[in-house]
């Protein structure tokens, strides 16, 4: 099989970074492949396509339509999931076959065995692809090749072939031993009796010793016989055990004819591997999974869409109706949760906080690529922040996002600089080791980056938090990357025109907001200048603690 790949087209550049484990972590990466999967072996598998942030737009547009068509035929994903079990088998047999130890006839039968699940896959991806109006560049390619093979005449004769050799195989249902054993009953010699077609009986004389054999006092008054015990799994003889390697010496020479058969029979297919199909295990699994999620997050009613990719040197995103993807992933559990109590007032509650999801619209272009976002604690600023790193994380998987509409210019990498783990800060301390986090972001990013800082520089004072953080804005402005910076620090967000007007760069910053309304936080961001004043009139007046308000409390209580 040529080299072929779900995930990259052929002859076309990849152009990846990997993640950092901070921006793992931040995003959420371990919690999400978790969901996708309760496999560890999968979760590995779809973790590691996830944080290699690809960033060629050709690539992307390539694995979002193959997404769209697994994601769209639910009929293909069950007739796949079904040949990944045989697949995996396949994977496992190719050690056996490779095992320089094994006597030829198990090699030979393995092999044998390589070839049926060859075929038995090439049929049922050419059945599952040709069943299905089918538009990804990625499975039209393979639904050719697939169909190439099962067409060409030298397929048929495969089949035909396996067929007859497994017939014939398939006749060996046991072999008969004899033991010559010592004076002290030691076995000393083994020999094979005979090659049998039926499995193994108990015969007179036979029957009768077993009967003996297995009482453990005195002779045994009955003819019952427990059964066999196994010894060796399929695919698993070799050299290692003398006993085995003997008895596969002499079936070999026994069976002389059979094996110089299926020696004349493979021969014929030297040149065809079954392994190569393995190779897009991790891809059809990367895909399953997440299309099958995404069919629980379309079911809680939450918005899914088609990322339109465009140019990377726009440095663009304009997003309607996007929220944090790990919202979804609550509700879904909520849902899933629903339906196991089969409670309707569960399933009410489920419905209201649907409605609990707030959709936000967000621009990233020239005029404001990079955000100042302030608001209230707990008013949605850290949830925010990573939707963002989220959907392009999502996006440029190949996968559907979490949005309404989107259309974005991919990142080159996504870095974050959120709140560390204490045990990270023992040696330069808090206010240090935050400065060095920083410090090696811009030494990597560049004006194609994701830059996402969750309250930042909050852990020293507020004056030395105010200068570094200005410092950084400044630079922000420079490097021109897409950036939110989201902190409680509001006086950072005004005078942004001094900025924008003294510090060289082509993106604007902007002060982004998240609202409150009536004292409540609403969750909904815009563009405005900070108002971290009028947050707190709001929630003052709300519970009675501004001034005119108190004065006349007192004044009531003086009367």
């Amino acid at each position: 099989m040529r080299e072929f790949s779900l995930l990259y087209p052929k002859n076309v550049q990849s152009k990846n970074k990997t993640l950092t484990d901070e921006a793992c972590n931040d995003l959420s990466v371990e919690y999400i492949c978790e969901k996708l999967s309760g496999d560890p072996y999968e979760q590995n598998i779809i973790r590691n396509i996830m944080i290699k942030i690809e960033s060629n737009p050709e690539i992307i547009r390539y694995r979002r339509d193959v997404f769209d068509d697994i994601y769209h035929y639910p009929e293909l994903r069950e007739r796949i999931k079904g040949l990944l079990d045989e697949l995996a088998y396949l994977k496992e047999l190719e050690k056996s076959v490779k095992d320089a130890t094994a006597a030829p006839i198990w090699q030979l039968i393995n092999r044998l065995q390589e070839l049926d699940i060859y075929v038995n896959c090439i049929s049922g991806i050419n059945q599952s692809l040709t069943e299905h109006n089918i538009h990804s560049e990625g499975l039209k390619l393979l639904k050719d090749f697939v169909g190439s093979v099962y067409n060409e005449s030298g397929f048929e004769h495969l089949h035909d072939d396996i067929k007859e050799l497994v017939s014939e195989i398939g006749q060996i249902k046991s072999i008969s031993l004899g033991v010559n054993l010592d004076n002290r009953l030691v076995p000393v010699e083994v020999g094979i009796v005979s090659i049998n077609d039926t499995p193994f009986s108990k015969p007179g004389l036979l029957s009768k010793f077993l009967d003996f054999s297995s009482k453990k006092s005195e002779i045994h008054g009955g003819t019952s016989f427990d059964g066999m015990t196994k010894i060796h799994t399929v695919g698993k003889v070799s050299g290692d055990d003398p006993l085995m390697s003997n008895l596969s010496r002499v079936v070999t020479e026994m069976l002389g004819s059979t094996v110089k058969q299926l020696k004349n029979k493979l021969s014929r297919y030297t040149n065809i591997s079954g392994y190569s199909l393995t190779k897009l295990i991790p891809e059809f699994i990367f895909y399953i999974r997440w299309a099958d999620y995404l069919e629980k997050v379309r079911d809680v009613g939450v918005p899914l869409c088609k990322p339109d990719i465009i140019d990377n040197n726009k440095r663009d995103m304009h997003a309607k109706g996007l929220y944090n993807f790990k919202l979804a992933i609550q509700l879904v559990d909520k849902n899933q949760k629903s339906k196991t109590k089969n409670q309707s007032d569960d399933k009410q509650n489920d419905l209201e906080d649907i409605n609990e999801i707030i959709l936000n619209d967000i621009d990233f272009d020239s005029e404001h690529r990079i955000y100042i976002m302030t608001g209230p604690n707990r008013g949605g600023k850290t949830t925010l922040t990573q939707a963002v790193g989220l959907v392009f994380m999502m996006a440029q998987c190949g996968i559907y996002v979490p949005a309404q509409e989107i259309q974005l210019s991919p990142v080159d990498s996504i870095y974050t600089h959120f709140p560390a783990d204490e045990n990270k800060t023992v040696n330069l301390g808090r206010l240090g080791e935050e400065s060095q986090r920083m410090s090696e972001i811009f030494e990597t990013a560049t004006n194609e980056s994701l830059l996402l800082f969750n309250e930042s520089l909050a852990t020293t004072s507020f004056a030395e938090g105010l200068y570094i953080a200005k410092d950084v804005v400044k630079a922000l402005r420079y490097l021109g990357a897409r950036t939110i910076f989201n902190t409680h620090m509001h006086e950072l967000a005004m005078n942004l025109s001094y900025v924008n007007t003294q510090i060289q760069g082509d993106s604007k910053v902007a002060s982004l907001i998240t609202g409150i309304h009536e004292g409540k936080r609403s969750y909904k961001i815009f563009i405005a200048p900070p108002e971290g004043v009028s947050y707190a009139q709001d929630i003052a007046k709300k519970y009675g603690v501004t001034f005119e308000q108190l004065i006349s409390r007192i004044q009531k209580d003086k009367k």
